[in-house]
């Protein structure tokens, strides 16, 4: 995509940026196990899960969240957490809309966190994916991310 922009968030990008979340995370979302596991939990659906950790991403570090924008549209966004203690960034949330997916904006979106953290002084970052992520699991080692660990998750109703 070449007539897009990065810039950072503003409080009334929330509504578009969860939209998005629920768009690009379907089959590839922690919640949507769960919820295939477990079935609807509190009356609630895994979209509705997982466009609160924008909620929770906002609250955080709402400076560290920028929003790629083609045409006046949101078409991406990546959220950001900053450990300065131990010197260690975090990408919570990555997003790109499916019709603006293929032409580097993952990757351009990644660079502006890059940049974000070093600016910030801190050693290395972090970021997760499912391994049912295709695209994450190419992604990130494309940006030269090394997979350090691989995690398990259970879950239970009480």
């Amino acid at each position: 995509m070449t007539n897009d922009t990065i810039r950072s968030f503003r409080p009334d990008d929330l509504d578009a940026i969860k939209r998005l979340t629920v768009e690009a995370f379907g089959g590839v979302t922690l919640e949507q196990n769960v919820e295939a596991a477990l079935g609807r939990l509190q009356g609630h659906d895994w979209r509705w899960r997982k466009a609160r950790h924008l909620d929770e991403d906002v609250r955080a570090n709402p400076a560290g969240i920028f929003v790629a924008e083609a045409q006046g549209a949101v078409v991406g966004y990546i959220t950001t957490r900053v450990d300065r203690e131990a010197g260690q960034g975090r990408i919570p949330n990555l997003a790109v809309d499916a019709n603006s997916r293929g032409h580097g904006l993952g990757r351009r979106l990644i660079e502006q966190a890059l940049d974000y953290f070093r600016r910030e002084g801190l050693a290395y970052v972090m970021i997760e994916t499912m391994a049912q992520n295709d695209v994450g699991q190419h992604l990130y080692p494309a940006c030269g991310f090394t997979e350090v660990a691989r995690q398990v998750h259970f879950a239970r109703k009480l």
